[in-house]
C-alpha cells in the first residue's frame, strides 16, 4: 500500500523532503506565477469566446490537484492559449451564439478531456505521445498563434467580427469592418502592445502584463474611458465557483468527444515535452503516464468547479523556474493568490479596457511563432519540413482538428515512405581490423572479391520487403562480376515479420538457382527466434547464420579456396592483421 501511494501520490515524497528553504522558494515563485496568471487567465478565456471569470476559475482548483499527483517540479498548470483556440473551434460548431450553452459545453469538454487522459494514464498509454512527431508539433504551434492573433482583431479595433477557427473567414469579416474601426480603441491597443513588447525587450525580468494591468487600473480609476466608447471588461462575479456535476447524454458525448480527445492529446503533448525538458535540465525524472493521471485529474476535478480545460503553460512554467521553484507546490501558492483574487479583488478588474486583454493575448502568443524551428527542419531534413508545412497550411486553411489529423497522417505516410525505401549500404573491410563500413563513406575500405556484403538500415517488414528482395537480387545478379556469396549484416534489423520472411525465403531460392549462397550475420535474439520458428529455419541450421560479418567472410573464403585451391582466406587474414 505504501508503494502504491508513493507511486500515484508523488506529493507524499515531496512533503517528506520539504523544508523552510523550499517553502520560501516555492512561495515566491508561486505568487509570481499567480500574478501573471490573473491577467493571462482572463485574456485566454476570451479566446474561447467565454467570460473572463472562467479563466480565473481555471486557475483555481486544478492548481491544487496537480501537485498531489504530478511528477514535474516546475510545470505550471492553468489555462493555455492554444487549448483555448481548440476549445473555441469545438464550441463554434456546437453552441451557436448562446453564451450559457457555450459555458456548459466548455465545462463538459474539460470533464471529458480529463476522463480521456485518466484512461490513457491508467492504461499506460503514454506512448501515444509518439504519434505527435516534431514536424507536426512545429507546424501546429506556428499556425495556432497566427489564428489566435487574427481572432483578436475585433477586440483590438472594437468591431464586430464573428469568432471562427478559419483565418480566411476572420480576415474577410475584418475587411468588411474597416470602415467601422473605433480609433480610440485601436490607439489604446497599439499603445498596450508597444508597452508589452518594449518592457519584454528591455526589462525582461519584469512581469510586463502584470505591470501594465496595475498601471491601467490606477489610470482608469481616475479617467473614464467609457465616454470615449472603449469597451470595458464589465461585471465579474465575486466569490468562488460552485460545485456542479456536468449532465451528459449520449448525443452530447458524441458531439463533444472529438474536441475533447484532440485536447487530451495536445495537452499531453505539451505537458510531456515541457516536463521532460525541465527534468533533463535539473537532473530528475518524470513519469509520462503519471503526468497523464495528474493533468487528467486536474481537468476532471476542476470541471466540477466550473473550470475550463487546463494544461501546462510554457511562459508561466519558465517564470516558475526563474523564480526558483523547487517543487510542484508552486502551483498551490499560485492557486492561493487566485483564491484571494476571486474573494476580494475581482471588482478591480471590471474597469479594465477590453483592448488590454487583446493586447496581452497577442503579445503572449506571438512568442510561440517559432520560425527558427521551421528553418532548422528545412536545413536538416526536408521531408520533416514538408510535414510541418502541410500541418501549418492545413491548420490555417482547413481547421484546427482537421489540420492536426492531416498533419498526423502526412507524418505517418512520410515515415512509411522512408521505411519502404530505406538505406542499404554496401560494406567493405577496414584494413587492420575486422570491422566493415559503408564503401561510399569510407574510402579506405577494401572490397572482398567474390563476396557482396550488405547492411540493411531498417526493420525488415512488409513495408519494405519487396524493395529489399528486388535490391538484393538485382545487386547480386547484375554486378559486372557476380558474387559467389552475399552476406547480410543484420545488426541493424530490429524486427522481422511474416511478409519479410517470405521475401527472404524467395531471395534465398532465387540466389541459389544462380549459384549464389546467402549468409546472414549479427541478428539480435528476438529476430533469430522468429527465424527459428519460421519456414526458413532449415536455412539457419545449414551453417549460414553467423554472429559477425567477419565469421561469414571466413567461411565464404574458405569454401572458395576449397573449390579452386585459391589462397583468398590467408590474404584476407593478412589484411585484417
Amino acid at each position: 500500500m505504501k508503494k502504491l501511494l508513493n507511486t500515484y501520490f508523488p506529493i507524499l515524497q515531496v512533503i517528506k523532503e520539504y523544508n523552510l528553504d523550499k517553502f520560501k522558494a516555492d512561495a515566491i515563485s508561486g505568487f509570481t506565477v499567480g500574478i501573471v496568471l490573473i491577467p493571462q487567465g482572463m485574456a485566454y478565456a476570451v479566446i474561447a469566446g467565454l467570460p473572463p471569470i472562467y479563466g480565473l476559475y481555471a486557475g483555481l482548483v486544478p492548481l491544487f490537484i496537480y501537485p498531489l499527483l504530478g511528477t514535474s517540479r516546475h510545470v505550471s498548470i492553468g489555462p493555455v492559449a492554444i487549448d483555448m483556440l481548440i476549445l473555441a473551434a469545438g464550441l463554434g460548431f456546437l453552441a451557436g451564439s448562446g453564451p450559457t450553452e457555450k459555458i456548459t459545453f466548455a465545462i463538459m469538454i474539460a470533464f471529458m478531456t480529463g476522463t480521456f487522459q485518466l484512461i490513457m494514464g491508467f492504461m499506460k498509454l503514454g506512448f501515444v505521445f509518439n504519434l505527435f512527431s516534431r514536424p507536426v508539433i512545429s507546424g501546429f504551434t506556428i499556425s495556432a498563434p497566427i489564428i489566435i492573433i487574427v481572432s483578436q482583431l475585433g477586440t483590438l479595433m472594437n468591431v464586430d467580427i464573428p469568432n471562427s477557427q478559419y483565418i480566411h473567414e476572420m480576415l474577410y469579416y475584418t475587411s468588411q469592418q474597416l470602415g467601422n474601426i473605433h480609433y480610440p480603441s485601436l490607439a489604446l491597443s497599439v499603445f498596450f502592445i508597444l508597452f508589452l513588447v518594449l518592457v519584454r525587450r528591455f526589462y525582461s525580468k519584469l512581469p510586463e502584463s502584470v505591470l501594465l494591468v496595475a498601471i491601467t487600473i490606477i489610470i482608469v480609476s481616475f479617467i473614464s474611458i467609457s465616454k470615449w466608447g472603449v469597451d470595458q471588461v464589465g461585471a465579474i462575479p465575486q466569490g468562488l465557483p460552485v460545485f456542479a456535476i456536468p449532465e451528459f447524454n449520449i448525443e452530447t458525448i458524441k458531439q463533444l468527444a472529438p474536441n475533447a480527445f484532440t485536447l487530451a492529446l495536445i495537452q499531453f503533448m505539451t505537458i510531456a515535452s515541457l516536463s521532460k525538458a525541465f527534468a533533463r535540465k535539473h537532473g530528475y525524472t518524470v513519469n509520462p503516464n503519471q503526468e497523464l493521471i495528474a493533468i487528467g485529474s486536474s481537468n476532471v476535478v476542476g470541471s466540477l468547479f466550473q473550470s475550463l480545460p487546463v494544461s501546462s503553460s510554457f511562459s508561466r512554467s519558465a517564470i516558475a523556474e526563474q523564480g526558483g521553484a523547487k517543487t510542484s507546490l508552486t502551483n498551490i501558492f499560485a492557486g492561493i493568490l487566485i483564491l484571494f483574487t476571486l474573494l476580494f479583488l475581482t471588482p478591480l478588474f471590471e474597469i479594465l479596457p477590453e483592448p488590454l486583454l487583446g493586447a496581452i493575448i497577442v503579445v503572449s502568443v506571438s512568442g510561440l511563432i517559432d520560425i527558427k524551428e521551421l528553418k532548422f527542419l528545412i536545413r536538416t531534413k526536408r521531408r520533416d519540413a514538408l510535414v510541418a508545412m502541410i500541418t501549418f497550411i492545413s491548420v490555417l486553411g482547413i481547421g484546427i482538428q482537421e489540420g492536426i489529423i492531416i498533419g498526423l497522417v502526412s507524418s505517418v505516410l512520410a515515415f512509411l515512405h522512408k521505411m519502404s525505401k530505406p538505406t542499404v549500404a554496401e560494406l567493405g573491410l577496414i584494413p587492420g581490423t575486422r570491422d566493415f563500413k559503408n564503401r561510399e563513406r569510407f574510402s579506405e575500405v577494401k572490397h572482398i572479391p567474390g563476396i557482396l556484403i550488405l547492411r540493411v538500415d531498417a526493420p525488415f517488414s512488409f513495408v519494405n520487403a519487396e524493395f529489399f528482395k528486388n535490391y538484393i537480387i538485382e545487386k547480386s545478379m547484375n554486378e559486372k562480376e557476380a558474387p559467389k556469396y552475399v552476406i547480410i549484416d543484420g545488426t541493424t534489423i530490429g524486427d522481422l515479420d511474416i511478409s519479410a520472411m517470405d521475401s527472404l525465403l524467395m531471395i534465398i531460392q532465387t540466389l541459389k538457382k544462380e549459384g549464389i549462397e546467402l549468409y546472414i550475420s549479427g541478428l539480435i535474439g528476438p529476430v533469430r527466434d522468429v527465424i527459428r520458428k519460421s519456414d526458413i529455419s532449415t536455412f539457419v541450421k545449414s551453417n549460414r547464420f553467423f554472429n559477425t560479418v567477419h565469421d561469414g567472410v571466413v567461411v565464404a573464403l574458405k569454401n572458395q579456396d576449397d573449390q579452386d585451391g585459391g589462397n583468398r582466406l590467408n590474404e584476407y587474414m593478412e589484411i585484417c592483421a
